[in-house]
């Protein structure tokens, strides 16, 4: 099932070279403008003059020539590297091949790269008649084009991922795309599914999938050198939550089958390190389940193993997200990675506290955090650290288990599920846990509604600084969405 990877159609956004039909873009710093026009064509110089806006930082204008036909056209690119200001070119001309001139460094011409393979992003899966992509970009000279392809194409794994229907990405789709990822780069696929779950000892990631008529499993990828760091990524793989018995109101089931988008993150972030072949030893873990409801559902105040040995009472079966991962975090803390970062949609009151755009993290190591933070706002990726704060631990108390799946207040939800999951890593392991939103709400350049990365570029960013750089350069509510 190799066609699961969209990988071509990042391609098809680009060209090698220009033709003769190619019109030129003159992407000009806003400081720059007015000499700019002063230089220019008279033709040129007065429609740029009577076209409002037209000085506006991401406003792309068509210019003509005297005689009527295009001259090229002018684009105001934003003083920082940022895609998603780039991204707003792609929108603003018509169908056709265009190259851009005037981007002063390599930054700016991967950032102008990269906004517009995302801006050129579609889901039309389900459409009759798929758009052909009609307008192309011919790669910016300055620009690495390995750095921004791989990127761009793990965005559009996300998205596609996230995208399409629960009934054709349930939990065996998610590991057919593993597969074709490890048949790409070279890795190993391990996947336990079914009764087999409970035999190898991952009893919650059974309990939660097990309601299902698609079998839960629990796809383990590994790949590179044995003897470089380990680096583990693990990702929640819901592929869709009804809530079970504690079943959700239609508003909130509609988009549930964005519930896998952990999963689908840490696949996309295999494959961008796999693809540039960075010196770790990598693994990845989704355990991947459908929370459906049926006679065998798992059901509110069972106690439930744990991989680890410790009991869970449920709380809320809607809280599954946090049960299927404590298994996996508990078996890759075993594994002693060098970094632990586990990607998931896992509360609602962390979009309450950041909005939908902006993942939570949360971490044993604030070098980690300060790290993560500083080259999220590099990469036009941000995250934001909120705190393990210990103390609410009191809040997952359980008379009868081990820890309860939920929190006995409605308060400070995004922290206990955190911490929740805190009981099931190492306290010798560096882990980055990112709560997440994977879905854009509306549509905005390079950002379509739908399916969207998170953390994505920082963390790719984050493990290649870690990993390729000197080591004094690196870090030293209640119910799921």
């Amino acid at each position: 099932m190799t066609d699961i990877l969209p990988f071509d159609r990042v391609a098809s956004a680009f060209a090698a070279r220009p033709t003769k039909t190619t019109v030129k873009i003159h992407a000009v710093a806003k400081s720059d403008l007015k000499k700019w026009v002063k230089d220019a064509p008279a033709a040129v110089r007065n429609w740029v003059k009577s076209s409002a806006g037209s000085s506006s930082v991401g406003r792309a204008t068509m210019l003509p020539k005297r005689d009527g036909t295009v001259w090229g056209g002018l684009f105001v690119r934003p003083s920082d590297a940022d895609p998603f200001v780039y991204a707003r070119l792609f929108g603003s001309v018509p169908k056709g091949r265009y190259e851009l001139d005037g981007l002063p460094d390599e930054r700016h011409a991967e950032a102008a790269a990269l906004g517009w393979a995302l801006a050129a992003y579609r889901f039309d899966r389900y459409k009759a008649s798929p758009a052909k992509a009609t307008r192309k970009l011919v790669w910016p000279e300055l620009a690495r084009k390995d750095s921004v392809r791989r990127i761009a194409e793990a965005t559009y794994l996300v998205r596609d991922l996230v995208n399409t229907p629960a009934e054709d990405m349930g939990p065996a789709e998610m590991e057919a795309c593993a597969n074709a990822l490890a048949g790409l780069h070279g890795a190993k696929v391990t996947t336990i599914r079914g009764d087999a779950l409970l035999k190898k000892g991952w009893p919650a990631v059974h309990a939660v999938g097990r309601a299902s008529v698609k079998e839960p499993r629990v796809i383990d990828l590994t790949w590179g050198d044995a003897s470089h760091p380990k680096v583990t990524l693990v990702g929640k793989g819901v592929t869709f939550d009804s809530g079970g018995l504690d079943i959700k109101p239609a508003g909130g089931m509609l988009i549930m089958k964005k519930d896998m988008g952990g999963g689908a993150h840490v696949l996309a972030l295999a494959h961008a390190i796999m693809d540039a072949k960075l010196p770790v030893r990598l693994r990845m873990i989704v355990p991947a389940v459908e929370n459906s409801i049926s006679g065998n559902a798992f059901r509110p105040l069972d106690v439930l193993q744990t991989r680890k040995g410790l009991t869970v009472e449920v709380g809320n079966t809607d809280a599954e997200g946090r049960l299927v991962l404590c298994d996996a975090l508990h078996e890759a803390s075993m594994d002693a990675p060098k970094l632990l970062l586990d990607f998931a949609t896992l509360t609602g009151a962390a979009r309450v506290a950041l909005g939908t755009e902006m993942p939570a993290l949360f971490t044993n190591d604030d070098q980690l955090a300060v790290a993560l933070q500083k080259l999220g706002r590099r990469e036009h990726d941000p995250v934001w650290q909120m705190p393990l704060h210990a103390p609410y631990q009191r809040y997952l108390e359980s008379k009868v288990a081990d820890v309860s799946n939920t929190s006995s207040t409605r308060f400070g939800g995004a922290i206990t599920a955190a911490l929740f999951l805190s009981r099931f890593v190492s306290n010798d392991v560096t882990w980055g846990h990112l709560d997440l939103m994977a879905w854009n709400n509306d549509t905005r350049p390079g950002r379509p509604r739908g399916g969207e990365a998170m953390a994505l570029r920082a963390c790719f960013a984050l493990v290649e600084k870690l990993f390729t750089e000197d080591e004094d350069e690196g870090t030293g509510e209640d119910a799921e969405s």
